[in-house]
C-alpha cells in the first residue's frame, strides 16, 4: 500500500512538472489517502502485536 501511496506522488510530481494541475491534484489526493491508510493500519497492527504480548521464538 505504501508503495501505490509512493507511486501516486510520483505521477503527481510528473503531471505537476508538465502542467496537468488536474491530473497532479487528484494524484497527490490519492497518495494522501493511502499514506494515511497506511498509517492506520501499521498502527493497529502494531498495538495488537503489543497486545498480544508475543514472545520471541526460541
Amino acid at each position: 500500500m505504501l508503495g501505490w501511496a509512493l507511486v501516486f506522488l510520483l505521477v503527481a510530481i510528473v503531471a505537476g512538472v508538465l502542467g496537468f494541475g488536474g491530473v497532479a491534484s487528484a494524484s497527490m489526493g490519492i497518495a494522501q489517502i493511502l499514506f494515511f491508510v497506511f498509517l492506520v493500519v501499521f498502527l493497529i497492527t502494531m498495538v495488537m502485536y503489543l497486545v498480544r504480548g508475543r514472545s520471541p521464538p526460541v
